[in-house]
């Protein structure tokens, strides 16, 4: 029996049959607790869950979990700059904004996420990152890893292993990072590359850096050891039993209200209506007939809408009225395929039967939708 079914056989029973008082009552001032789902919004909403209720001043707390594909960027991002979403969509990749702030991340089952919770006063991201770094020098002591003065970990001294962010409360905080152990590095830099050109927006950019997985280090490592070895240098510092207690995130009855939290990130509202207000000023090259037609396109976007819109087609090439039409039905919309595919063929239906006329008007909407 492995390490984490030795946990599983351990825990579970605890967490899923005693009192909701049991997951924060302990006689120490820690607590380790690991998700045993690995749906990003359910775990980023266990981070809000803990953040609004419960009582750091007594108890702080560390939060391990581990998510399926994701790509989750941070509060006040732009997921048209970050990340390929049209790959995102055809890997069926999910795509979260956390509440804190920082850069975009992928995330996988090779990739082991840690959140350290303290009220606001003890809140010291440097002595968390100390930590994870002793953990996995007491694991591996020729590994040669580092924390930098931007709060990344690196190994070798050229390769980013953990990257951080942070939310700070009125009183509460905490503080997450990432710690890359065995993630499909060309899922990552696929979907982290954004094929967007002329887009402007004062949204907080990603810094690229070159990465590096652990187990490529060492290949006797796996993910549970990695995490055996965290949660003892946390009990040991906060001197508490080094015990793992697992949680669902879907249980209500454990975590009152998580569901609606878990309902809340999962909104286009929360993942691209809270994109800070961009533009767009971008160059279609259509491909129409054997000529190569150049369609420039300018955009305002704002709360994720279209908020102006520009499309400067060539003379004749759509009939004056559908063109306005279009203009018209674009402005309002979301920024966004599906709204804007059920727009365009509604105004595709009340279109003049013409074949040209079609074959036109779906070059331009497919090249309009590529955008998105």
């Amino acid at each position: 029996m492995g390490l984490q079914s030795v946990k599983n056989c351990l825990w579970l029973p605890c967490v899923l049959r005693t009192p909701k008082a049991c997951f924060w009552s302990t006689a120490g001032g820690g607590l380790i607790i690991q998700s045993v789902s690995n749906d990003v919004y359910q775990n980023l909403a266990v981070e809000d869950w803990i953040h609004d209720h419960m009582d750091l001043e007594k108890q702080q707390v560390l939060f391990l979990w581990r998510n399926s594909p994701a790509v989750v960027i941070g509060r006040h991002q732009n997921p048209w700059q970050e990340c390929n979403l049209r790959l995102l969509r055809q890997k069926n990749i999910k795509l979260a904004r956390r509440r804190s702030g920082g850069g975009t991340v992928y995330h996988d089952l090779g990739n082991i996420n840690l959140t350290f919770f303290t009220t606001r006063k003890k809140y010291e991201r440097m002595e968390n990152l100390k930590l994870v770094v002793k953990a996995l020098k007491a694991l591996r002591p020729q590994l040669d890893v580092h924390v930098t003065d931007r709060y990344d970990i690196l190994l070798d001294r050229q390769y980013k292993i953990s990257g951080t962010a942070a939310k700070l409360g009125r009183t509460s905080a905490y503080h997450h990072c990432t710690l890359l152990c065995n993630a499909d590095k060309f899922v990552l830099s696929s979907v982290l590359k954004s094929p967007f050109k002329g887009l402007k927006s004062n949204a907080t950019p990603s810094v690229p850096a070159l990465v590096k997985n652990l187990f490529e280090e060492d290949t006797s490592l796996t993910s549970e050891m990695l995490l055996d070895a965290i949660a003892k240098e946390y009990a040991m510092q906060h001197q508490i039993d080094h015990h793992i207690t697992l949680i669902n995130p879907a249980d209500e009855t454990l975590l009152p209200g998580i569901s609606d939290k878990t309902k809340e990130l999962q909104t286009w509202e929360w993942v691209y209506g809270k994109t800070p207000k961009f533009s767009i000023s971008t160059c279609l090259n259509m491909v129409y007939k054997d000529s190569v037609l150049d369609v420039k396109v300018n955009m305002d976007v704002k709360h994720g809408r279209i908020e102006v819109c520009n499309i400067d087609l060539p003379e004749q090439w759509l009939p004056p009225g559908l063109y306005s039409e279009l203009v018209k039905s674009l402005t309002g919309s979301k920024f966004c395929p599906n709204e804007i595919t059920a727009l365009v063929t509604a105004l595709l239906r009340v279109c003049p039967q013409d074949d040209e006329l079609h074959s036109r008007w779906s070059l331009l909407c497919e090249n309009m939708i590529r955008l998105m």
